[in-house]
């Protein structure tokens, strides 16, 4: 797929669906690195370490916390970065895809959101963009 067909041309529904860093790809490979590290606690970051996946290795459910952004976190967090345009700013259409792309994330936040309280894990919900000294993201944004 070209740019437009990946980030503009499909719903986020679709793009959510079909992309495999959501599916748990890599898992196995990221318990295997975990594996090797001596024991003692260590945290884990990334949107590759589903709930659904990550449960049945806890020893305790109390080892394991999902932070949940909210989107106007999500956003804050591109433009800190500098990439909120990175992928959409390729495309012929680039507030089409960036809508695209932040509600794909919106609603991969709330699939995580579901899977924490269906399984009684730990969800917390993250918006520090004030904290970070970027309270001029808009609120809807």
């Amino acid at each position: 797929m070209d740019m437009d067909e990946r980030w503009a041309n499909r719903s986020p529904e679709t793009m959510l669906d079909t992309f495999h860093w959501f599916r748990g790809e890599a898992f196995d490979l990221i318990v295997e690195d975990l594996l090797n590290l001596p024991p003692e606690p260590v945290l884990v970051e990334g949107f590759r370490l589903l709930p659904e996946l990550v449960e049945p290795l806890l020893a305790d459910r109390r080892q394991g916390v999902w932070l949940l952004p909210t989107p106007r976190f999500q956003r804050a967090a591109f433009e800190q970065r500098g990439s909120l345009w990175s992928i959409a700013g390729r495309t012929s259409t680039p507030e089409r895809a960036l809508g695209n792309l932040l509600q794909r994330d919106r609603m991969f936040t709330d699939r995580v959101a579901g899977e924490t309280k269906r399984l009684g894990l730990t969800g917390l919900v993250v918006d520090v963009a004030d904290l970070f000294g970027l309270s001029h993201v808009p609120k809807n944004g």
